[in-house]
C-alpha cells in the first residue's frame, strides 16, 4: 500500500500561520509605546501590518491590489484579526502618516526574540568575538521623494529618486542585525559612524566604505575589519614579508605587506595628518581575479583574511533574496513615510519566512518557500508539512 503523502488540512491559512510569528513580540507594547493608534479607529496598527504583509507575500503592486484582494477573501477574513477588508483610502491614509519607526521597531524585535533561533554552530575556527558584514542595496524610485545618485540624465532628463539599504548582519545569520535607511545619495562611510561594535568582534565590507578616520577609532577600541583598499590610495610600504608569483588557476597569497596610510582626522586641518599602519595582502583566486585586502588584524593569517572577506557574500545574498522574491519595484506610497513603512515591513517579511524555513527545517530554496507561501497564502494547508514536502511522481 503506497504511503500518502497529501498535505493535512488545518483551521488557518498560511497566511495566518506565518504572522502568528509576530505575537512572539510585546506588539501592543510597542502600538502604546509609539501611539500608533492615536487617531486611528477604523484602522490599527496590527491590521495594518496585517494589510502590508499580505501585499508583500502576495506580490501586489498598488494598495488597490491589496484592499481588493482582502476584499475577496470574504469569510476568511476573520482568521486575520479583521472585521472587514479596509478601504483604499483609509490603507493609504495610514501608510502616509503613520510612522514608520512603529514597524522599524517591530522588524529589530522579532530579529532579537529569533536571533538565537537562527543562529548556527558554525565559529569558523576563528577567535573573533562576532564576525559581522556591512554592504548597502540601493532601490531606485520613480520619484525625487528621496534624492537619487548618479549623473544627471541627458537632454535635461529628470533624475529619477532612490533610497539606500544599509545592513550589519552576524555571518552565522541571515537576517539585518542593524539597519539604516537614507536617501540613496548619501554615502556609504557616513554608516560606520553609527554602529556600536563590541571589542575583539570583526567587521568585512567592500572598500565603499573605506573611512580612515573610523579605521583608527576602530582600532584604539580593538574592533577589527578587513576591506578592499581604493584604487587611488596613497600609502608607504613599511615591509613585505612574503611576495611570490601567480599561478595559473589557482587561488593563493601573492604578497603580504605592512603599509601606512596618512589621513585628517574629522575637525582637524588638512595639515594635521595622522597615520595608520595597516596589514595589506595581494591575493589571486582560482579563476585568475586579484584583490588587495587591507585589515587592521595583524595576527590572521593572509588566508584567513582573504576567507573573510569571501564571507561578505553572505549579506549580498541576503540583499538578493529581498530584491528577487519581494516587490520593491513598485511602492504602495508615494511619500517618504510610506516607502520607508514598505521597506521595513518587506524585512519583516523575509524574516517572518526565514523563521518558518527553519521551523520546517525545508530542503528548500528560500525562492521556493517564498513562491510556495505566495501560491497557498489562503489554503487551510500545515506551513510545515507543505514546505517539507517532497513527494515526487
Amino acid at each position: 500500500m503506497s504511503k500518502n503523502r497529501d498535505i493535512k488540512l488545518v483551521g488557518q491559512p498560511i497566511f495566518k500561520q506565518v504572522i502568528n510569528l509576530v505575537d512572539s513580540i510585546n506588539l501592543n507594547g510597542l502600538i502604546t509605546k509609539h501611539k500608533a493608534d492615536h487617531y486611528y479607529k477604523a484602522f490599527k496598527a496590527k491590521a495594518h501590518l496585517t494589510t502590508m504583509l499580505f501585499g508583500i507575500l502576495s506580490r501586489c503592486d498598488s494598495m488597490t491590489e491589496i484592499c481588493e484582494g482582502l476584499r475577496a477573501l470574504g469569510g476568511k477574513l476573520n482568521h486575520l484579526g479583521f472585521e472587514r477588508a479596509p478601504a483604499k483610502s483609509t490603507a493609504c491614509d495610514g501608510l502616509r502618516n503613520r510612522n514608520s519607526t512603529f514597524f522599524e521597531e517591530v522588524y529589530f524585535s522579532l530579529v532579537k526574540r529569533y536571533q538565537s533561533f537562527l543562529s548556527d554552530s558554525r565559529t569558523f575556527g576563528l577567535t573573533f568575538k562576532e564576525v559581522l558584514l556591512i554592504d548597502s542595496t540601493t532601490i531606485r524610485l520613480f520619484s525625487d521623494v528621496l534624492k537619487g545618485v548618479g549623473r544627471n540624465p541627458k537632454n535635461d532628463g529628470k533624475k529619477k529618486g532612490g533610497l539606500k539599504v544599509h545592513m550589519l548582519i552576524d555571518a552565522v545569520q541571515s537576517v539585518g542585525r542593524f539597519v539604516k535607511i537614507t536617501a540613496a545619495k548619501v554615502h556609504d562611510k557616513n554608516f560606520l559612524k553609527e554602529l556600536e561594535l563590541i571589542s575583539h568582534s570583526m567587521v568585512v565590507f567592500d572598500r565603499a566604505y573605506n573611512y580612515y578616520h573610523q579605521f583608527a577609532l576602530w582600532t584604539s577600541k580593538r574592533v577589527y575589519f578587513v576591506t578592499r583598499i581604493k584604487k587611488n590610495a596613497v600609502y608607504t610600504i613599511i615591509a613585505t614579508s612574503q611576495d611570490h608569483p601567480g599561478i595559473q588557476n589557482k587561488a593563493m597569497v601573492l604578497k603580504e605587506e605592512i603599509i601606512e596610510l596618512a589621513y585628517v582626522p574629522e575637525g582637524k586641518k588638512k595639515t594635521e595628518k595622522e597615520k595608520l599602519q595597516l596589514k595589506k595582502i595581494c591575493y589571486q583566486d582560482d579563476k585568475n581575479r586579484y584583490y588587495e585586502f587591507i585589515t587592521n588584524h595583524f595576527e590572521s593569517t593572509a588566508e584567513e583574511i582573504a576567507f573573510l572577506y569571501k564571507k561578505r557574500w553572505g549579506i549580498e545574498l541576503l540583499f538578493k533574496k529581498m530584491k528577487q522574491n519581494f516587490q520593491l519595484h513598485y511602492f504602495y506610497g508615494e511619500n517618504e513615510n510610506a516607502i520607508r513603512t514598505q521597506v521595513w515591513c518587506t524585512l519583516i517579511a523575509q524574516l517572518l519566512l526565514t523563521v518558518v524555513q527553519k521551523i520546517a527545517q525545508a530542503k528548500k530554496a528560500f525562492s521556493v518557500v517564498a513562491s510556495l507561501v505566495r501560491i497557498h497564502l489562503i489554503s487551510l494547508l500545515d506551513v510545515n508539512e507543505l514546505l517539507r514536502s517532497t513527494a515526487r511522481e
